[in-house]
C-alpha cells in the first residue's frame, strides 16, 4: 500500500456524499467549499484526495477505508447525507468504518448551527477514528452547504472578529497529534488551533 512521500504533511480525503451531484444533475458545491476553506485556514503544508459517490452505505465505506487505509489521509471530511431522510446514510457509514467514536465533535456541530436554524436538532453528523496497524485517521461528517461547512469548521464570530462559538477544527490539530500524525499549523485569523502548552512546538522546531 502506498504510503504519504512527506510524512510531515497534512493529508486531507474530502467526500462529497450525493445522489444528484455524483449522477451529475448538479454541480458539486461540496467539495469546493472544503478546498477554499483549507487552503484559507492551513498555513502548514497539505494535499488532498478527493471522491464524489451516491448515498449508498457500501459506496461511502468503501470510500472512507480506501482514503485511510491505501491513500494514509490523516484526516478525512465527508459533507452530506446526514439528515433523517431514508437515503441519508453518512453516518452509518462512518461508525461502520470507525474503530472509536468521537461524540464531542457532532455535539459542536450542531450547538453551533443551533444558534442559526432550529433544524439543527435534526442532523446526524459523527466523528470517528479508523486505526490500523500503522495508521490512524480522524473521519468527520459536516453539513452539506458551504455557509454551514463554513461555520462549523470556525465557529461563530462578532463584528470585531471576537470568537462567540468555538468552531470543531480547533481541537482538531492536537486531535491529530495525539493520533501519531503530522503537526497541523493555522492561520489564526480563520481558525486558532488549540495545544496544551507542552504539546505547542516553539519556530524553530517546526
Amino acid at each position: 500500500m502506498p504510503k504519504k512521500t512527506n510524512p510531515d504533511e497534512l493529508k486531507i480525503g474530502l467526500v462529497s456524499i450525493s445522489d444528484r451531484a455524483s449522477s451529475g444533475v448538479y454541480e458539486d458545491q461540496g467539495i469546493p467549499a472544503l478546498q477554499a476553506w483549507f487552503t484559507a485556514a492551513l498555513s502548514s503544508a497539505w494535499t488532498m484526495e478527493t471522491r464524489l459517490i451516491p448515498d449508498e452505505q457500501a459506496a461511502i465505506e468503501k470510500a472512507l477505508i480506501e482514503l485511510v487505509d491505501v491513500e494514509h489521509c490523516d484526516l478525512v471530511i465527508t459533507t452530506g447525507g446526514t439528515g433523517p431522510a431514508r437515503r441519508d446514510v453518512t453516518p452509518e457509514a462512518t461508525i461502520a468504518v470507525g474503530t472509536k467514536e468521537m461524540p464531542g465533535f457532532g455535539e459542536q456541530m450542531r450547538q453551533i448551527s443551533l444558534h442559526f436554524v432550529p433544524t439543527a436538532i435534526l442532523s446526524r453528523q459523527v466523528t470517528v477514528i479508523r486505526e490500523t496497524t500503522d495508521h490512524a485517521a480522524l473521519i468527520m461528517n459536516l453539513p452539506g452547504q458551504p455557509k454551514s461547512i463554513k461555520e462549523t469548521l470556525e465557529g461563530l464570530k462578532d463584528a470585531d472578529g471576537k470568537q462567540l462559538v468555538g468552531g470543531i477544527f480547533a481541537a482538531v490539530p492536537y486531535c491529530i497529534d495525539l493520533m501519531g500524525g503530522p503537526y497541523v499549523e493555522t492561520n489564526e485569523a480563520i481558525c486558532k488551533a488549540w495545544r496544551p502548552k507542552h504539546a505547542i512546538r516553539p519556530p524553530a522546531a517546526k
